[in-house]
């Protein structure tokens, strides 16, 4: 479990995962390869797709976000074994655009381990083209 400072930070970040450091991610270094990383902040991505509806309007409409960049700042490198807690929230919304951070927790190293930013630009897959972020999705961030 987070300590109390880390569970303090991980508050501001509404959609959380908490989720092993898998062995096979560490490299010759002796830590978790840089590349995984991305992969946490795609788990919980798609968490929050989930939690606010994206997948199910991107089924039915063929309207959804597609990344655009992300970025990642390493504070301390990962080892196995470990438990992670990896948070994201929402900084922004534009019309076609929706501005997210990650955080991600070590508890064996009680402290940050990685933070990153996320920017996923609204497409419409059947028309070939950016779009509004439909409102709908929009509402269900701010329940956030």
């Amino acid at each position: 479990m987070a300590t109390p400072d880390q569970t303090a930070k991980l508050k501001a970040y509404p959609v959380q995962l908490v989720q092993q450091v898998v062995w096979g991610d560490m490299d010759a270094f002796q830590h978790v390869n840089n590349t995984v990383y991305f992969r946490y902040f795609e788990d919980i991505r798609l968490k929050f797709m989930a939690e606010t509806g994206v997948m199910e309007i991107l089924n039915k409409t063929k309207v959804g976000p597609i990344l655009a960049s992300t970025s990642c700042d390493f504070r301390a490198p990962l080892t196995y074994p470990d438990t992670i807690h990896i948070g994201a929230r929402v900084t922004n919304i534009q019309e076609r655009k929706i501005h997210m951070e990650y955080l991600v927790v070590s508890e064996k190293l009680n402290k940050t381990v990685a933070e990153g930013t996320g920017l996923m630009v609204y497409y419409d897959y059947g028309a070939g083209k950016t779009c509004a972020v439909p409102e709908v999705i929009a509402a269900a961030v701010q329940k956030l």
